[in-house]
């Protein structure tokens, strides 16, 4: 009986580190830099910030995207994020990205048809 009691404590606490672990491994990471459609010289200041489980982009506030939950995946030093928002004048922006160390990088598809950049100005890991 002992035995099953510290089986099922052992998967509630492994079930409850993967949670965490999905819900906010970027939580507490703010990065500024510059956003553009691909292709195009003009640029704009941004903030990405990854706070309690969900990934917001300063950029987007005015277009009515507020802040979505994001996933992670880690590959060496290298944490891979992706979100997606909603906007009721605007319709959805995925946002898929990496972070590692102070820099982060991501693309996104949203309000137009059009794929845009965002970067610290870091090179792809």
């Amino acid at each position: 009986m002992l035995k099953k009691i510290l089986l099922v404590l052992v998967a509630v606490t492994a079930c409850a580190a993967l949670v965490f672990a999905a819900g906010g491994a970027l939580d507490g990471k703010t990065f500024e830099g510059d956003s553009g459609e691909k292709g195009k010289t003009e640029v704009h200041k941004d903030t990405l910030i990854f706070a309690d489980g969900k990934f917001r982009s300063t950029g987007c506030d005015q277009y009515g995207f507020t802040p979505a939950a994001y996933t992670t995946k880690t590959e060496g030093d290298t944490t891979w994020f992706e979100s997606t928002s909603t906007s009721e004048k605007e319709g959805t922006n995925v946002w898929k990205g990496w972070v590692k160390g102070t820099h982060a990088k991501q693309r996104w598809c949203g309000r137009k048809p059009a794929r845009r950049t965002w970067s610290t100005g870091s090179k792809d890991p």
